[in-house]
């Protein structure tokens, strides 16, 4: 197989028109050129090039070589400099993949600055309303908001915050008889999936619950909502609850032990990530205290 560098400097060769004039583009040695030049010759085994003192004179076989290599290294530069380019000057297509309504007003802030900041890369956000998503290859980042630990995975996952969760009802709601979690077991519950279990901190351990499920709603808003209408209570995160530090027609219930938190977790598919990429989660770590 012959060798790329040799077909580059044959090529840098003819371009110059001398091999004095290639090594000083090329910044190498005349010898070293000389000797690359004998061992493409003595790879293919035909004469490539007739020096004399006054000029060099391509053979057939060297005119065909070179008509023939010329279009693919200039190809092969195109690409290394485009490729250059796409990890110093970030732009192209950015793929992720969000929770239903997480944060859409603030995520949608954060996204749209980011646009202006970076107006060659085009951002193309994509939401999943079960529990977990599927390992997209088409994604570059997917965020996962999740109670316990991820599945082990091919995929890299960065945990980036935690988001307290509380025991909720309407404001109306009778709530004086709720002390435990296990007391919350006869209650109508609204919950996001069937049959459901709501984990509890218990000091090192975790106490699971099995609710009763009045409504199954796997938006976070429409179970604010229903909760709000006295549909039953319901396990949602605190910052969903709260506008301007007052909640929003729920009441918080006071329980012995707390829910889980949230935890926000991003996945990307190796730790080589492409630098449009690294600047976007770069962007959005440094701007993810806006979302607690």
């Amino acid at each position: 197989m012959l060798n790329l560098d040799d077909l580059t400097f044959f090529s840098t060769i003819i371009d110059a028109g001398s091999l004095t004039k290639a090594a000083k583009l090329m910044d190498v040695p005349k010898s070293k050129l000389s000797r690359r030049l004998a061992n493409l010759e003595s790879e293919l085994g035909y004469q490539l090039l007739i020096r004399t003192t006054r000029k060099q004179e391509l053979t057939a076989s060297g005119l065909l070589l070179y008509r023939s290599c010329k279009p693919h290294l200039e190809a092969l530069s195109g690409i290394e400099n485009d490729i250059h380019e796409l990890n110093t000057s970030p732009k192209g297509r950015l793929n992720i993949l969000l929770p239903s309504e997480f944060f859409s007003q603030v995520i949608s802030q954060i996204i749209t600055d980011f646009a202006k900041i970076y107006p060659d890369i085009v951002v193309h956000c994509s939401h999943y309303s079960s529990k977990l998503p599927e390992e997209n290859y088409y994604y570059d980042l997917i965020f996962v908001l999740h109670e316990t630990d991820l599945p082990s995975s091919s995929w890299v996952g960065k945990q980036l915050l935690s988001f307290p969760q509380s025991i909720y009802a309407g404001v109306d709601y009778s709530t004086d008889h709720l002390h435990t979690p296990e007391d919350i077991q006869n209650e109508k519950c609204i919950t996001s999936n069937n049959n459901e279990q709501w984990l509890f901190r218990e000091h090192n351990k975790i106490q699971l619950i099995s609710v009763n499920e009045k409504v199954i709603l796997s938006s976070p808003q429409m179970r604010l909502e229903a909760t709000s209408q006295h549909l039953g209570i319901a396990k949602l995160p605190d910052y969903l609850c709260q506008s301007g530090g007052h909640l929003l027609n729920v009441k918080r219930i006071k329980l012995s032990n707390e829910p889980v938190a949230l935890q926000l977790t991003v996945l990307y598919q190796s730790r080589s990530i492409a630098f449009k990429t690294r600047m976007f989660l770069e962007y959005f770590q440094s701007n993810i205290g806006s979302l607690s």
